[in-house]
């Protein structure tokens, strides 16, 4: 049985739906039982082709990062997200965010330290800003380079880091890729979110020691390490047993009798990315799905309207189940990556089991 550290994912983690309505100052209350403020807002237009808004407490408000752009740094606009509130956020008129009657969906983190980053022998950069979530294993973390091979940047995680992504964002190099590291492919195979290749070997920018329960370990290079003062950050996370599973994988078999991806959780978010060929990250939740099959997805390196069809997945108690035969979840002998953050634990810290749909 899967115990957990975490018995209310709801207070580090939700995904909400909402429509918007055109208007300034428009309260986006997050849907769960807890309260939770965000320090991280992940925001995206079901009907249109607008790009991901993406928005964190270290950058503040008004400052987006698109996921899908890799021409761009952070764009500033004060008529996007304005303000993280106590129970959600708040968004003025931008069409990106609220246009009038049409739909979007939010994912939201908790950091909420913004004090006191472990270091150790090892880093060489300390961030110029943070926040973090030991408890949650997440955190966003500001630093400028210092274009020294080896460098390592304190993450704040309090253990090994997972998943990250990593972006050059003010200055002269601020039109940068976004930059992804994943344990289970290793800190030489790094990706992009915007070109969803297979993970590159030629691209240096971490080095051939993997991220530790302190550090990010970096390369010389201008995409995440350059030394004339440019703005940096990162995402970053860390599986929490119950809670989150985010350096995961699984190997595709190619039947409608798909794999099933034990978690330790139901999930209420997961992202994965065929990693053998060039796929797009695709993103499902339990708001847009509730119920299954879960049909309905929306891609990170895309800013494609909502897609539904007979590509499904089940969600199930203690994970996930591949009810489809598509190349980019689950082609024969493809092999995929994921990260997945949790509705309930299949089992909660006193041993009690959570029930199943």
């Amino acid at each position: 049985m899967a115990y957990t550290t975490i018995d209310d994912p709801e207070a580090h983690f939700q995904v909400v739906t909402y429509t918007g309505n055109g208007s300034a100052n428009n309260a986006i209350t997050l849907p769960g039982d807890t309260d939770m403020q965000p320090d991280l807002v992940w925001i995206k237009n079901r009907d249109q082709t607008d790009s991901w808004q993406c928005f964190d407490s270290v950058r503040g408000v008004g400052n987006s990062i698109q996921l899908d752009v890799d021409s761009e740094g952070e764009i500033s606009d004060a008529d996007t997200l304005d303000a993280f509130q106590s129970d959600g956020f708040r968004v003025d008129a931008d069409v990106k965010v609220n246009t009038n009657t049409e739909n979007y969906v939010a994912y939201c983190w908790k950091a909420g330290t913004t004090s006191g980053i472990a270091t150790d022998g090892s880093t060489t950069i300390t961030p110029t800003a943070y926040t973090f979530n030991t408890t949650a294993g997440f955190s966003v973390v500001k630093y400028t380079g210092n274009y020294t091979a080896g460098a390592g940047v304190a993450h704040g995680l309090g253990a090994n880091l997972d998943f990250a992504i990593n972006k050059t964002y003010g200055g002269t190099y601020e039109a940068r890729q976004s930059i992804v590291y994943h344990r289970s492919i290793g800190s030489e195979k790094p990706m992009d979110i915007k070109t969803p290749l297979a993970p590159q070997t030629t691209d240096g920018y971490f080095t051939t020691t993997e991220p530790t329960s302190v550090n990010i370990f970096l390369k010389t290079s201008n995409e995440n390490n350059e030394d004339g003062g440019e703005e940096i950050f990162f995402w970053s996370w860390a599986s929490i047993q119950g809670y989150s599973k985010v350096g995961g994988s699984y190997v595709g078999n190619g039947s409608a009798d798909g794999p099933f991806v034990y978690l330790g959780f139901r999930p209420a978010f997961l992202m994965t990315k065929r990693t053998d060929s060039t796929n797009g990250w695709r993103i499902r939740d339990n708001k847009r799905d509730p119920i299954n099959p879960a049909q309905t997805r929306l891609y990170a390196d895309t800013a494609d309207t909502e897609q539904a069809n007979d590509n499904d997945i089940d969600w199930l108690a203690n994970g996930f189940k591949l009810r489809e035969t598509g190349a980019g979840e689950n082609a024969s002998g493809g092999e995929y990556i994921y990260m997945a953050f949790a509705e309930a634990p299949f089992v909660n810290s006193s041993g009690v089991p959570c029930n199943a749909r």
